[in-house]
């Protein structure tokens, strides 16, 4: 795809016809030493700041100050139906239902709630089918889920790898392993993008997969949501979390989110651990003894959210309905074809990309294996006001957001990084 894009023009021209460029100037950029903009290229591990934010916190704080306890139901936006406001902006991103969305606890909280419902192990089928170099937090999570109902994890958690010699994992090479293995397979439990390599799996075709042999299908979108285009509910996909603090830009251990599909958010025979907030509305504050799920993902709450780095999301997500996910999506395609166009001329040699060459197997993440020198080069780049991230033992990652970023940063960090390279040799 990156070779029916159009880079003759300049990065200055193409920031020029940007139709998405006046959003830049709606967040806060770190500052350099002399008090320019860094080029923030790491919004795939915290996001920038909206203007809007402050403002947003600041409603809440003045709140709370005026109204004390009655700010739950008083005010402009009264604190007891606060999260409800977000469901409709997280379902257009999800790709969902409201009803099927929550913005609720921490990333890894959700995935495990999701699985006392999900993860169902019996004898005869208790895998769990992960990649590889998932996130390190999902490993973990699902290999303790399996001890805990009894099961080796080295017995029952199958990690994906690419072939060898190759640095992503085929669709056609999942769908195999499901159509020879899946009949051992409780949960299928991948990320949207692969947090490393940048991979973008088809989730649509994995799901489809998945179900064809009875397996439960979740995804980590940590890397995904607010990233690419997605259609959770129209591709039948059980479960998914998020976190909200990389791509969504809520702020350092915002509250995340959680997809339960329609057709389990009404189910009564699910079993899910139980908290106040996840209980009917209509009787909640009658205090019942038994609990009864409110219908949807809201059914899984446990306790009602922190107001605070939901009023910062919040102004997060209305810059997202601003932009619209479908021009998002697609300025992201050009800029990382740009990237990568720009990498490939000035490192015909000695500079791997991990990340798939084809724009629609990845997000706006692009990692380049960079050898024994990728240290140095990291520091090169930090020392000059270009932020991107490095991850042991040889990978740089770097993100050009389409709501904040520009072709001329993409242009700034090769060039920062040819010089580094140079100095390396």
């Amino acid at each position: 795809m990156d070779d029916r894009l159009d880079f003759s023009m300049s990065a200055s021209d193409m920031d020029a016809g940007d139709e998405l460029s006046p959003i830049r100037s709606r967040f806060h950029f770190p500052r350099t030493e002399k008090g320019a903009d860094s080029v923030y290229l790491v919004g795939h591990s915290l996001g920038l700041q909206p203007k809007a934010a402050r403002d947003y916190v600041d409603r809440e704080l003045e709140a709370w100050r005026r109204l004390g306890v009655e700010g739950h139901f008083e005010g402009d936006n009264p604190w007891m139906p606060y999260h409800e406001a977000l469901a409709e902006p997280l379902a257009r991103l999800a790709g969902a239902l409201p009803i099927e969305v929550v913005a609720m606890n921490t990333l890894t909280v959700n995935l495990h709630l999701m699985l006392v419902s999900f993860y169902r192990p019996t004898p005869e089928r208790h895998r769990i089918l992960i990649e590889g170099s998932a996130f390190p937090s999902d490993q973990y999570a699902v290999a303790s889920q399996a001890a805990w109902h009894g099961f080796d994890p080295a017995e029952s958690v199958i990690e994906l790898r690419p072939r060898e010699g190759e640095d992503f994992i085929r669709t056609r090479d999942v769908e195999e392993l499901l159509e020879q293995e899946g009949e051992t397979i409780a949960l299928v439990f991948l990320g949207g993008v692969n947090y490393l390599t940048g991979q973008a799996f088809d989730m649509e075709r994995i799901a489809e997969a998945g179900r064809r042999q009875g397996c439960v299908v979740g995804y980590d979108l940590a890397h995904a949501i607010g990233n690419l285009e997605l259609r959770l509910h129209d591709w039948d996909v059980d479960f998914a979390v998020w976190c909200s603090y990389k791509y969504l830009n809520g702020g350092p251990g915002c509250v995340g989110g959680c997809f339960v599909h329609e057709r389990h958010g009404r189910s009564d025979d699910l079993p899910r651990f139980a908290g106040w907030w996840g209980h009917d509305k209509a009787t909640r504050f009658r205090m019942p003894e038994v609990f009864e799920a409110t219908p949807g993902a809201e059914g899984w709450q446990l306790s009602n959210p922190p107001i605070l780095p939901l009023a910062a999301l919040r102004a997060s997500l209305e810059l997202f309905d601003e932009a619209g996910m479908d021009r998002l999506r697609a300025k992201s395609e050009r800029l990382t074809g740009y990237l990568v166009h720009l990498l490939r001329t000035r490192f015909p040699d000695g500079l791997s990309i991990i990340t798939p060459a084809d724009a629609e197997q990845r997000g706006c993440q692009v990692s380049l294996r960079t050898g024994p020198e990728g240290r140095r080069v990291h520091r090169h780049l930090s020392e000059h006001g270009i932020w991107c991230d490095w991850r042991e033992p040889d990978v740089i990652r770097v993100a050009p957001v389409p709501l904040y970023n520009s072709y001329s940063d993409v242009h700034r960090f090769v060039e920062v990084m040819a010089e580094g390279m140079g100095s390396a040799g």
